[in-house]
């Protein structure tokens, strides 16, 4: 070894020393401070997101921001768990894109519940068996998740928090030979992210959607002609081979997942306001629903419709707007939106995902 690399290793070695002093710094302060909260709350969504945007405001490198939000999501999770475990309910089995959703936002000191449906996921935390959910609620190529959408407009509970994942499919497969796959099983999210790949490379192998791509790993595992859609981590957990990596259409593909829980979150400094609304029957009705943003200075940053439930050809709407409901302005413009709309219901405001 070069006497070079030899005082390298140790400048590192001096280094690990003093992170893991100040590491346990940090969590006997987070220690106390959970002594002194008076409503047992342990998960703060607003001060864990000023804590990332602050460091990534600081950081100057070599490392990522995105590193850098793991790297301390994993110290704020560790330090969290020294108040209380956190219980979150996603859609499972494991080895989901929800279950990796959840790892993101909350880091590893948390215990997972997965639930068989998106239904099951809300019961969970209406019930009070979980604290947090973790639902996904749109893609960027297949859009929006209809049913979450509907049980938000339903459930009593809050939106907390979003994460912005990106998907990458991969073909799985107890043996790599495409000569041999009859069958794929997908979640149909995944089936239609990948349907361009799958058109080209296996045009004749059936295509059967299930409810997620776990489960469409296990099914891929218990049948050596099938194939399954899924993320790598499902790969491990069902001992199968990762056949081809990223085979979705869009590199750029992401899905969007919200937190959901029972506490209103207070501001951040950079937040989302998601509501779900509908018309009054009456001309220009649905030009007034946008009439006290744009008066108000209020951006809207998505606006999906859905069928109500309520008659043939009745829709709802939902829309993500530009900071949060204790805002001067966006209360002002939810007051206003509150008068012509014939019905409002402010789903949560939240961090904006780092």
């Amino acid at each position: 070894m070069s006497e070079k690399l030899k005082q390298l290793r140790e400048q590192i070695d001096r280094l690990d020393d003093e992170l893991l002093k100040l590491a346990n710094q940090r969590a006997a302060l987070a220690q106390q401070i959970g002594h002194l909260k008076e409503d047992g709350v342990v998960l703060r969504p607003e001060r864990e997101a000023q804590v990332l945007q602050r460091l990534q405001k600081k950081n100057s490198g070599p490392l990522s921001n995105a590193a850098v939000a793991q790297m301390f999501t994993e110290v704020m999770s560790q330090c969290r768990a020294l108040e209380a475990p956190l219980t979150v309910a996603y859609l499972g089995p494991q080895g989901t894109f929800s279950e990796a959703a959840v790892l993101k936002r909350f880091g590893s000191a948390v215990q997972g519940k997965p639930c068989a449906n998106i239904d099951d996921v809300f019961h969970a935390v209406e019930s009070g068996a979980v604290h947090y959910g973790m639902v996904p609620v749109e893609n960027s190529s297949e859009g929006a998740i209809g049913r979450t959408l509907d049980l938000l407009m339903q459930s009593p509970l809050q939106v907390c928090g979003e994460v912005m994942l990106a998907i990458h499919q991969c073909l799985l497969a107890q043996h790599c030979d495409s000569g041999t796959i009859k069958t794929i099983y997908s979640h149909p999210q995944s089936l239609g992210q990948c349907q361009g790949w799958l058109n080209a490379n296996l045009p004749r192998a059936s295509r059967i959607p299930v409810a997620s791509n776990a489960e469409a790993a296990r099914l891929a595992a218990e049948n050596s002609n099938s194939a399954a859609i899924a993320g790598s981590q499902a790969a491990v957990h069902f001992g199968l081979s990762v056949c081809v990596e990223n085979i979705e259409d869009d590199a750029n593909n992401t899905t969007r997942f919200l937190v959901l829980g029972n506490q209103q979150v207070a501001l951040s400094g950079n937040d989302k306001t998601s509501l779900v609304m509908s018309a009054a029957n009456r001309p220009g009705a649905v030009h007034d629903l946008l009439v006290p943003l744009a008066k108000h200075g209020v951006s809207m940053t998505k606006l999906e419709s859905r069928p109500a439930r309520s008659g043939l050809w009745e829709y709802v709407f939902y829309m993500d707007i530009e900071g949060h409901q204790d805002d001067a302005r966006v209360a002002a413009a939810l007051d206003e939106l509150k008068q012509v709309a014939a019905f409002v219901k402010v789903l949560g405001s939240y961090p904006v995902a780092v």
